[in-house]
Order: structure tokens, then C-alpha cells, then sequence
């Protein structure tokens, strides 16, 4: 009968070492070899662990090759955009002679600058960040002068300063959409749920939530919102989302999450506390991510093309390496909003 579930525990055991030094590997540490870390990273492949199920052993750390570093602070899972995302990246820069390297980057880091100690920056062609959203580390990265190109980055990022390429999902007009047909269909009040300020991709779906608004004649009472920093949701203290909803004067009839992570988190808290999903209020997410096609109710949400995403982010890092006086691109890939049953009335 074949295993369910791959884990740490079999990676290490495959390969004879312990299995905290196999975690230590999977999560950046800087303790650990270099040799070993690429190992255990590329075990984890073959045995198809989380998030390296998508990627392709036979490309992974080649010596002949040149090479592509990721650096993220958080490595994607399963269910994020980010695993399909890394999958169309690595399949197009190994087809260029392109291995990809992966770099976390801790905390640790980013409060002091400085790079993680198994990235050799005299051995990196080119760099592609995911999920840094600190604009000080993301400018310690543009000023090594290594080809670079951001998926997503720093809500308070200034294009005309920033020397990098920005790849984002198109966040403003879709958010905009769906806003705007909850107000056509008859929803007055509404509520956002994230930090607008998380990252770019947030603040511009802030952005789209609010014009609608402002185009309908609606004011936003922030006192309906929940917009606190974003460490809460993302390592959210038990019962802290319940606690906020119940100091509401009163509740939205719709509100637009800033992701489905958080919206399925939301719509959980809401439960808790006896309301009904979509009876008393209607709500929106954004990524399409598989939860929202499982949560009851189903979640409408906004469809990313992740994979796709993954393939551009590779043909705009490659063309900067090839061409690196070109200006920069800052550039969106279309999104698909995708109705469903946690709004019926516009269905």
C-alpha cells in the first residue's frame, strides 16, 4: 500500500541523516552544508514532499549549468499560488540551461541585511524573489546588481527608485469588478479583511475595493473593518479574529477578504460566532486557492493563472540577464474572478 503522506521523517531516513538536520535544510539554515542542504532539497523532490512535488529532480543544482536563485521568506506550500508558480519558473529556466537554487531568507536576516550564507553571489546569474515583502532587504538584493525580478513586493515600493523587475496578478480591476457587482446587486455596506499594506498585490486590491466604493457613493467605516497588522493573520492568536468581529456596532453585509487564506479563516470566525454564510453576509476572496472550492459555502474568490505567472516571471528574468540595460518591467498578468456560492445574489 503505497504512503499517504511524505514527511520530513522519510526524507531523512532516505538519505541516513537525522531529521532535524533534514529540516534544518528544507528551511534555509545556515548551519547546514551546502552539499547536504542540496541533498536533502532534491530527495524532497523525488519523493514528491509538499511543495517540491511540482519541480524536477534532473534539473536541480546541474554543475554545468548556470544558476537562478530563489530567495523567499516563506517557502510556498501546497495550496499557495506560489507552488505552481515555481513550477512554470523552473520548467522554463531549465529548458535556457538554468538550474534553480532556493534561499530562505529568516528574519534574523532581514533585520540585520545580509544574505543568507549559502548564497555566493560571484556563483548567481540571476535572482527571483517571492513573498519578500520588506522594502529595505529588497533593496540590499537590487544593490548586489544581479539581474532581479520580484513576484509581488513591497506595498510601499517607489517604481522610479526601485531597479528591479516586478511581476504582480492583476489585483485592482478584478477586486474592482466584484465589489461593484455586490453593489449593483443590492449589498450597501461592506467591510475589508487583510493588511492593505502585507504587500503590493494587497494594497492594490485595497485600491480596487475602494474605488468601487467611491464610485457608488459609499462610505467606508473602518470600524467594520478588520485591517491590523498582518503577523495576526498570517500567525493568528486563537480566537483573536472572533474577538474583533464582536466589538462590530454593527455587521457589513459583504465583506472582501484579501485573500482566500484569510477569507476562509474569516468565514470560520463567523460561523463560530453564529452567523450565517451567505444568509447574513456575503463574502470575497481572492487567489482561487483549493480551499475556497472546498469551505462551505464555496468561496468566490479571483481565479490566478499561477503556473502561467511562473513562465513570464522566467522570460523577463532571462531577457534581463541577456539584456540588463533595458528598462525595467513592471508587469500584471490577467485574473479571472469566479463567482460563487458565498455571494448568490450575484450569481
Amino acid at each position: 500500500m503505497a504512503k499517504d503522506k511524505i514527511t520530513i521523517q522519510d526524507i531523512a531516513d532516505a538519505l541516513g541523516i537525522s531529521r532535524n538536520t533534514a529540516s534544518k535544510a528544507l528551511n534555509g539554515n545556515s548551519n547546514i552544508p551546502e552539499e547536504t542542504r542540496n541533498k536533502v532539497i532534491k530527495k524532497a523532490i523525488e519523493l514528491k514532499y509538499k511543495q517540491f512535488s511540482l519541480m524536477d529532480s534532473s534539473t536541480i543544482l546541474s554543475k554545468n549549468a548556470g544558476n537562478i536563485a530563489l530567495l523567499t521568506a516563506n517557502l510556498p506550500n501546497t495550496s499557495h499560488f506560489g507552488s505552481e508558480l515555481i513550477s512554470g519558473l523552473e520548467k522554463q529556466i531549465s529548458s535556457q540551461g538554468y538550474n534553480l537554487s532556493f534561499h530562505i531568507i529568516r528574519e534574523v536576516d532581514q533585520e540585520s541585511l545580509t544574505l543568507p550564507n549559502n548564497f555566493n553571489v560571484a556563483k548567481v546569474d540571476g535572482i527571483i524573489c517571492i513573498e519578500l515583502f520588506d522594502i529595505n532587504y529588497s533593496n540590499l538584493i537590487t544593490s548586489l546588481g544581479i539581474p532581479t525580478i520580484f513576484v509581488d513586493c513591497a506595498a510601499d515600493i517607489c517604481f522610479p527608485e526601485f531597479k528591479a523587475d516586478v511581476l504582480l496578478m492583476e489585483n485592482r480591476h478584478s477586486t474592482f469588478l466584484l465589489t461593484k457587482k455586490l453593489i449593483e446587486k443590492g449589498y450597501s455596506s461592506f467591510g475589508f479583511i487583510g493588511d492593505y499594506n502585507h504587500c503590493l498585490s494587497f494594497n492594490e486590491r485595497w485600491i480596487g475595493f475602494n474605488r468601487a466604493l467611491i464610485e457608488a457613493g459609499i462610505s467606508l467605516d473602518l470600524s467594520q473593518c478588520i485591517v491590523d497588522d498582518d503577523f495576526l493573520f498570517f500567525r493568528p492568536v486563537p480566537g483573536w479574529m472572533e474577538d474583533r468581529l464582536q466589538k462590530f456596532t454593527a455587521l457589513p453585509s459583504a465583506f472582501v477578504c484579501a485573500n482566500d487564506f484569510i477569507a476562509v479563516n474569516f468565514m470560520k470566525a463567523l460561523k463560530n460566532l453564529n452567523f450565517s454564510i451567505p444568509k447574513d453576509v456575503a463574502i470575497c476572496g481572492f487567489d482561487d486557492g483549493p480551499e475556497s472550492n472546498i469551505v462551505e459555502p464555496r468561496l468566490t474568490t479571483v481565479h490566478i493563472y499561477s503556473n502561467e505567472m511562473g513562465i513570464k516571471a522566467a522570460e523577463m528574468l532571462l531577457s534581463r540577464i541577456n539584456n540588463p540595460a533595458q528598462p525595467y518591467q513592471i508587469s500584471h498578468i490577467f485574473t479571472e474572478p469566479i463567482i460563487r456560492d458565498s455571494t448568490p445574489m450575484i450569481q
